[in-house]
């Protein structure tokens, strides 16, 4: 089951949809916000008054919610290490001969590739602007200060109950849906801001982008450590892969930022990037004019335009 809210380019009237069997239907009722959505019980989704939506190319897609809060997890150990690396690569090239010729002797990540320590004793992840999300369809301008402007495919999720010290049973009731998240980033200037002794800042806050559609948790929860993805620039596949393999799970990463801390229904959280899903580590970074699409299976797709 997936939600979205449409927008009707005929009436300009915008209201929720419900994706059930491969048919949209409108909600009716016009007060009914996301969060009423995504927490309402399944066996009750039939109770609201629905109507088939005909001519499903009338309306327009555009973002199911406004988080109150968003944070971005790393949590797969190989993105981190083939990112070190095309950061190495991309902007640190003296250091690429010493970094090639150990790991073609030994087999292994050069050691200062891999994550600091903490990495291994808690999910690490930054906090991002969540006021500057854009949704399917929408164009992002490169900001004037990058010239590498790149691409993460993530999994999203969003929470629908309050937590804190959240056990991972909590977390799974709190879960409220999925969602793909493109967090865009400005990669020349990404070391120097970390290396300052803080998160990103400029190099992520300009903007990132969530699908219009969000599916409702039970379709998809024991399914998101093995889904196939997929980045698309200009109508080309760049690069297949899969969200398995993350070094904690999604419910480890919400428990542990509960930690201590109150979370709040609207509140989402990426996966961090999925191994390959990014320019600065397959190599095709975004440029002006690109289309690019970002597909997550059982979610569907997020497209944007670069201006």
């Amino acid at each position: 089951m997936k939600y979205s809210r449409l927008y009707n380019k005929k009436t300009k009237v915008e209201k929720f949809a419900i994706e059930i069997k491969g048919q949209w239907q409108m909600i009716k009722d016009e007060k009914i916000t996301f969060l009423d959505l995504i927490n309402l019980p399944a066996n009750k989704i039939d109770s609201l008054q629905m109507e088939l939506i005909e001519e499903f190319e009338s309306y327009q897609q555009r973002i199911s919610f406004q988080p109150t809060a968003y944070r971005d997890f790393m949590l797969y150990e190989k993105h981190a290490i083939d990112a070190a690396r095309g950061f190495v690569k991309k902007y640190m090239v003296y250091l690429l001969p010493v970094v090639m010729t150990y790991e073609k002797i030994f087999r292994r990540p050069f050691p200062k590739l891999k994550p600091k320590k903490r990495f291994y004793q808690h999910p690490i992840y930054y906090m991002g602007n969540h006021l500057n999300f854009i949704s399917e369809g929408d164009s992002i301008k490169i900001p004037s200060y990058t010239k590498e402007m790149d691409y993460e495919l993530e999994l999203g999720v969003v929470i629908c109950k309050p937590l804190k010290n959240a056990s991972i049973d909590q977390v799974n009731d709190a879960i409220g849906g999925f969602l793909i998240l493109n967090d865009f980033s400005a990669r020349d200037i990404q070391l120097d801001e970390m290396d300052s002794g803080f998160g990103p800042m400029k190099t992520k806050n300009f903007g990132s982008s969530i699908s219009s559609v969000i599916v409702r948790k039970e379709s998809l929860i024991h399914q998101v450590d093995n889904l196939k993805v997929k980045v698309i620039i200009n109508g080309k596949t760049i690069v297949e892969s899969n969200t398995k393999d993350k070094t904690y799970s999604l419910q480890e990463a919400i428990a542990y930022a509960s930690w201590e801390e109150q979370l709040y229904p609207g509140e989402l959280f990426g996966s961090g990037t999925i191994p390959g899903c990014t320019g600065i580590e397959n190599g095709v970074m975004l440029n002006k004019g690109d289309t690019i699409t970002l597909e997550i299976e059982g979610i569907g797709s997020l497209t944007n335009k670069i201006d």
